[in-house]
């Protein structure tokens, strides 16, 4: 592989794959707020935050971690403020005490915070405005969970980034699934091990605390049970117990993909389990993490940072192309194994963050583990059947339109509904 495409790969990675606490969407909340305290420069006296729709609805319904239960944008907003930590950017509510939680209750029993929704902005955006006597300051998140845009303080401009033209060295259009498998083969695993040893070391442990202990609606504990202890049923079962325990508050760190816990725990789990199974040398399953990972980050380009195209679908398209790795499979394998799970699962729909994340994530990985075993018969879907297209780079390309522009109105219903905007008895 040339080496400027093998060093963009890299850098790709090492920008995706890195550690959060909790679900990324009141993360960032929660940072915005640590970083608009931190700007202000002292305790807000009151604290408004405006914000775009797909955040309302992935932060409604999910536990903020070390929160001791609190649910929402108010909880995630004021515990930011006052126990966040900026520095630690999506690992910033960290270090919270008990005292932090306290003040928290107590200051959303008042007036301290308020909460609209923005109109014709980018699907992630997060506005924070604080402010103590005269002295305010602003911080605004577009696009990224960390990728701050806007800074002020008195109205005055501190920082400014244009988030269309942010200068990066990772250029996702450099992507396809031919330089994706040819990367796995050749990439120096020097320059990646460390992120996919932590990837392994923190999606396992939360994984395992969600088959051990009672979260959620127990998806993962529910598989093992009923389901059986084969590779197919762990590799769905892990995946989704680590959903169950993130989704409902549990305070261990996750290493993401594409801006999601979920789907970071999606591309892993199912890897492991297939590794163990299979006797693969550790060295095999990073290569494999790297098609996984790569793989859904590909597909996701295309749909954008927030959705109404569950993002458990392009993960777990990304799993199934790690596991069809694993078991040797070359390049025309593994496009039918992502063409047969995205034809399959391509319709599930995101309405928010919430426990059932934990089930959308095991049907997706069943998709995939399916979508695997059709293509190394040689079975797939066909040009015409559907969304699939001729080729498996212009697929990807077709279920990132349907997600980034197809499901826009799905996306703006699914809100009204959640937020009881819709009569559904007389529509």
């Amino acid at each position: 592989m040339d080496e400027r495409l093998e060093r963009n790969y890299t850098a790709v990675l090492k920008k995706e794959l890195v550690p959060a606490l909790g679900c990324t969407e009141p993360i960032a909340l929660a940072y915005c707020a640590a970083k608009a305290r931190e700007v202000l420069g002292k305790k807000p006296e009151r604290v408004t935050v405006c914000c775009s729709g797909n955040v309302v609805k992935n932060v409604k319904a999910v536990t903020v971690p070390n929160s001791g239960g609190l649910k929402g944008i108010g909880p995630a907003v004021v515990l930011g403020i006052i126990g966040g930590r900026a520095d630690k950017e999506l690992e910033v509510l960290d270090e919270v005490t008990d005292e932090d939680i306290r003040e928290t209750v107590e200051l959303l029993k008042t007036d301290y915070f308020s909460c609209t929704i923005a109109e014709g902005v980018e699907n992630l955006y997060i506005d924070t405005l604080v402010s103590a006597g005269e002295e305010t300051a602003r911080v605004r998140i577009v696009n990224r969970h960390t990728l701050i845009t806007e800074i002020d303080k008195n109205d005055e401009p501190l920082y400014r980034l244009d988030a269309q033209e942010e200068s990066e060295e990772a250029d996702y259009d450099c992507l396809n699934m031919e330089g994706i498998l040819e990367y796995a083969e050749e990439a120096d695993l020097d320059n990646v091990k460390e992120i996919l040893d932590e990837q392994i070391r923190c999606n396992t442990a939360i994984s395992k605390a969600g088959i051990e202990n009672s979260f959620g609606a127990e998806v993962g504990r529910s598989i093992l049970k009923y389901y059986g202890n084969d590779v197919k049923s762990r590799a769905r079962a892990y995946a989704a117990a680590g959903s169950d325990a993130r989704m409902s508050g549990c305070s261990l760190p996750v290493v993401i993909n594409s801006g999601s816990g979920n789907q970071g725990i999606t591309v892993t789990m199912p890897l492991v389990e297939y590794a163990k199974e299979l006797g693969c040398s550790k060295e095999k399953l990073y290569r494999a993490l790297l098609v996984s990972n790569l793989t859904s980050v590909h597909l996701k380009h295309y749909i954008g940072s927030l959705s109404a195209f569950c993002g458990a679908v392009t993960a777990a398209a990304g799993a199934g192309a790690g596991i069809a790795y694993l078991h040797g499979a070359d390049l025309e394998t593994v496009g039918r194994t992502i063409v047969n799970t995205l034809a399959n699962v391509g319709g599930i729909i995101c309405d928010g963050a919430k426990p059932s994340c934990a089930a959308k994530i095991a049907s997706a990985v069943d998709a995939a583990i399916l979508g695997y075993v059709m293509a190394k018969d040689g079975f797939t879907f066909h040009e015409g059947e559907g969304i699939v297209q001729p080729s498996i780079e212009k697929t990807i390309r077709s279920v990132g339109y349907v997600g980034r522009v197809g499901m826009k109105i799905t996306d703006s219903q699914i809100l009204n509904i959640m937020l009881d905007k819709v009569d559904l008895e007389n529509c």
